[in-house]
């Protein structure tokens, strides 16, 4: 009865790691060091931050202060994840930050209101772990995304049978995710970018979204269910965060957007590995 019942134990735990990591391998995930990561499928940044008690502190309020401390670290590597992100694929955020201090002010009042995500876990060697995160979206891309850039107009989708949205299948191109991609055609003429985008529409949902497949980036709610699907050639860029497309389906795109929305509303995603 013992072997059966630790067989079966066995068996629950593995089917509970397998499945973590197939749910984890769903996502588009960008690592910055050991600070954290960007889950560019949910639009989150998170991070770790652990702290130990402090000895001199009286013993009642020890813990309350290893989860301040816990937070401050936590605040420190949401930044350092923030500053690995790519805005273009030209431009981080650190080089952004570092020729701007209001940039540099805003993001750093962005990521203050990061939220805790689960319990905090008290470790044997009594330090304290959490976990936090901060939307991609909203207030951070706000400081990010010039305003200036931006030309487009967000409008309603019309016409019976219209496409929805713009799948761009870039598996094995090793493409590097960023806020602001461009998509181009073979001559380099831009198809997709900030100039065609409305403002509002990126800030609230980001310029694109990002998946592990089409079957994937069809459940999105941001291209829904009848979108345009087209491959890249190559990626672009020195981050090679922009993508290329054949010069026919560029003019096919661009003859669908005179009538339609889906660029202007921000409803494309790439397929990334």
């Amino acid at each position: 009865m013992l072997k059966k019942t630790t067989c079966s134990m066995l068996a629950a735990l593995l089917f509970l790691f397998l499945g973590s990591q197939l749910l984890f391998g769903q996502d588009v995930i960008q690592k910055v060091g050991d600070a954290g990561y960007v889950d560019w499928g949910s639009r989150v940044i998170r991070a770790t931050g652990v702290a130990g008690i402090n000895p001199n502190m009286p013993a009642g309020a020890q813990r309350a202060g290893a989860l301040e401390a816990a937070k401050y670290v936590a605040l420190r590597n949401l930044l350092q994840v923030v500053q690995g992100m790519y805005i273009t694929s030209e431009t981080t955020v650190r080089n952004a930050s570092l020729e701007n201090d209001v940039i540099q002010s805003r993001i750093q009042g962005a990521i203050r209101t990061f939220r805790i995500v689960g319990e905090p876990r008290y470790m044997s060697d009594q330090s304290i772990e959490i976990d936090v995160e901060v939307p991609l979206d909203g207030v951070l891309s706000e400081s990010l995304l010039p305003a200036s850039d931006f030309k487009g107009q967000g409008t309603v989708n019309s016409g019976a049978g219209a496409y929805t949205g713009l799948v761009i299948l870039a598996k094995g191109l090793n493409v590097m995710p960023a806020m602001a991609p461009k998509v181009l055609d073979e001559d380099g003429r831009e198809v997709y970018g900030s100039s065609l985008v409305s403002r509002e529409w990126a800030l609230k949902h980001g310029m694109v979204g990002y998946a592990k497949s089409v079957a994937q980036a069809r459940k999105n709610e941001r291209v829904k269910a009848n979108p345009l699907v087209v491959r890249a050639l190559r990626a672009s860029g020195d981050a090679r965060a922009d993508l290329v497309i054949s010069n026919e389906d560029a003019n096919k795109i661009r003859d669908i957007a005179e009538y339609q929305s889906f660029l202007s509303n921000c409803r494309v995603m790439f397929v990334v590995d």
